[in-house]
């Protein structure tokens, strides 16, 4: 997992010394602000509880011996099934995050999904209509958030990104990126009504 910070470019002479516009033109340079899968500390309740469950069922043979008054276990398919459950329990959260990656790039999102298979969408950034930013206090406690794109694009009207790391620089990039290569498009928003 990798993270890049964007920084000015200088050899931006080129601009016009009249206009106060706080965005940096954009370019045909393609630069990665995130790439990677979202992270486990982003999903610490689900995993924790879905963990906890398993456990459970690993369990139950072992309690059921140790409370049966003669030492009896099950028989030993049902006992095997009940930790196959519990360890499926555990693994499949894991799984479920590791499935999923994103490449955040300063011109296009490519969120990726499937572990066998693979499904790549992209969402180019000047359809992006709106950007939210999201982060709870159990988020800001392990460094993660929640970014959601609304866009015109019609594969993906919406993308919600959870679980990445340091999640408000990326937000500000992302916010400032789509201003600029809106307007790099010509692309204006009009209020009809």
């Amino acid at each position: 997992m990798t993270q890049t910070t964007v920084t000015p470019r200088d050899d931006d002479n080129d601009l016009d010394p009249n206009d106060h516009a706080p965005h940096k033109p954009a370019d045909d340079r393609e630069e990665v602000y995130f790439e990677g899968s979202p992270l486990i500390r982003g999903d610490l309740l689900k995993i924790g509880a879905a963990s906890v469950i398993g456990l459970l069922f690993i369990a139950a043979p072992l309690v059921y011996h140790f409370l049966h008054k003669d030492g009896a276990w099950w028989p030993w398919p049902v006992n095997l099934v009940l930790i196959l459950i519990g360890l499926l329990f555990i693994l499949i959260p894991y799984f479920n995050l590791k499935r999923i990656r994103y490449r955040i790039t300063n011109y296009r999102i490519d969120f990726e999904r499937g572990l066998m298979s693979k499904t790549i969408d992209t969402l180019e950034l000047w359809h992006v209509e709106d950007i939210k930013f999201h982060q709870s206090f159990f988020d800001r406690l392990f460094g993660v958030g929640t970014i959601t794109i609304v866009s015109h694009d019609t594969t993906t009207p919406q993308l919600t990104i959870h679980g990445l790391p340091h999640p408000r620089p990326l937000f500000d990039s992302l916010k400032q990126r789509i201003i600029a290569v809106k307007r790099q498009r010509g692309v204006i928003k009009m209020d009809v009504g």
